[in-house]
């Protein structure tokens, strides 16, 4: 998959594609319904997203939110079989185009796209002045195709980056793999901790959270993907998730220990999928009784990745 981060020096080899266009946080059904729809127009498979996410860059100071950072997007669109994502660096100048700019100026000038894919509920340009009907009429009057793809639901509630963000704080990974279509990731680079987990004798791969909205503290089945290095592959393993109370007040992070897994995976590119939410955090009286607990979270863990399909 080819990236690209500026739709003024775009190549004629990258020019012609049909694209999915929206934020697509989480790459959920819904949003895997307009890649496929674009994906059905023909020509290369394009997506349009932004970097950062519109809602991070008018609201700095608000919670993080994001389902997923750049990067496991990035992995995700790539696994989609996406031909070219042009990640759209959103600032001032982008904010500021008028829904017909937009169009005119970055989708066909710049992008020479020859059909797009949005979301019934899609809005672009300046204080989304435009919607997934003024993208059909410009796309007449400019020269490209436009579809406008329906809302998507299962059998349970519309599918939606807030109600997968829900199911998440509530502890409930197994619903929001119902509606993502896949399992959630927590995906960035592995970070020297304290070592406290090799002393215990659970050495682990620590990540930050700190841009992505965080799921349930506590205890986690997880399957581990290691993206780079020599190690690259896919392993079982357990995670905690939170500020380790047992050892005061700490930034949240995950720290994962991988089953049967020996090597030095520092600077190393990790993705995390969530597969079942064991317990919460706890303090315990003794580092004995924690041990003990441990060793009883990954033998669980053990038992509910076994049952797993491949």
């Amino acid at each position: 998959m080819r990236i690209i981060r500026d739709y003024r020096t775009v190549t004629d080899s990258d020019r012609g594609a049909s694209v999915a266009i929206g934020n697509f946080d989480g790459v959920h059904l819904g949003h895997q319904s307009v890649i496929d729809i674009a994906r059905a127009a023909g020509g290369p498979l394009g997506v349009i997203t932004f970097e950062p996410h519109p809602r991070e860059y008018f609201q700095p100071d608000a919670p993080p939110f994001r389902l997923m950072n750049a990067e496991a997007k990035e992995n995700r669109l790539s696994r989609l079989g996406v031909d070219i994502l042009y990640e759209l660096p959103f600032d001032a100048a982008l904010a500021a185009l008028s829904a017909e700019d937009f169009a005119r100026q970055v989708l066909h000038e710049g992008l020479g796209i020859r059909h797009a894919v949005v979301g019934a509920d899609f809005h672009f340009g300046h204080d989304r002045g435009g919607d997934a009907r003024r993208l059909e009429e410009l796309g007449r009057e400019i020269g490209f195709g436009v579809t406008v793809a329906p809302l998507v639901s299962d059998e349970v509630e519309e599918i939606s980056s807030t109600a997968i963000r829900r199911a998440l704080t509530e502890g409930r990974p197994g619903d929001a793999r119902r509606m993502l279509g896949h399992w959630h990731r927590i995906e960035g680079e592995v970070l020297h901790g304290d070592a406290r987990g090799r002393e215990l004798g659970f050495p682990t791969a620590n990540m930050s959270i700190a841009a992505i909205h965080p799921p349930r503290f506590g205890v986690y089945a997880v399957k581990v993907r290691v993206l780079s290095g020599p190690h690259a592959g896919d392993y079982g393993g357990a995670a905690s998730i939170g500020t380790r109370p047992m050892f005061g007040e700490n930034t949240p992070n995950i720290e994962t220990f991988i089953f049967d897994f020996s090597g030095n995976l520092y600077g190393e590119h990790l993705s995390v999928a969530l597969i079942e939410w064991l317990r919460p955090e706890m303090k315990f009286d003794s580092l004995d009784t924690l041990i003990a607990r441990m060793d009883a979270d990954c033998a669980r863990a053990r038992d509910i990745l076994a049952t797993l399909r491949a």
